[in-house]
């Protein structure tokens, strides 16, 4: 005599499952780069030049 669990999801499930999974990430990194180039697109050419500039010295990288 064996004993057998049944299984609460089918194959078809997991699968739709992991993919949604692995979808999200790749959407959320989208939308972040999507965001970025809004935002950059807007900002005047001085503020993004202020803002490297500040990145820059802040992880003590010589810029001039």
């Amino acid at each position: 005599m064996s004993t057998t669990t049944p299984s609460t999801a089918s194959g078809n499930e997991l699968q739709q499952q992991s993919r949604a999974a692995a979808l999200w990430p790749a959407l959320t990194g989208a939308a972040l780069g999507v965001l970025i180039l809004y935002v950059v697109g807007f900002a005047g050419a001085h503020t993004i030049h202020e803002a490297a500039h500040d990145a820059r010295h802040s992880l003590n990288f010589p810029c001039h």
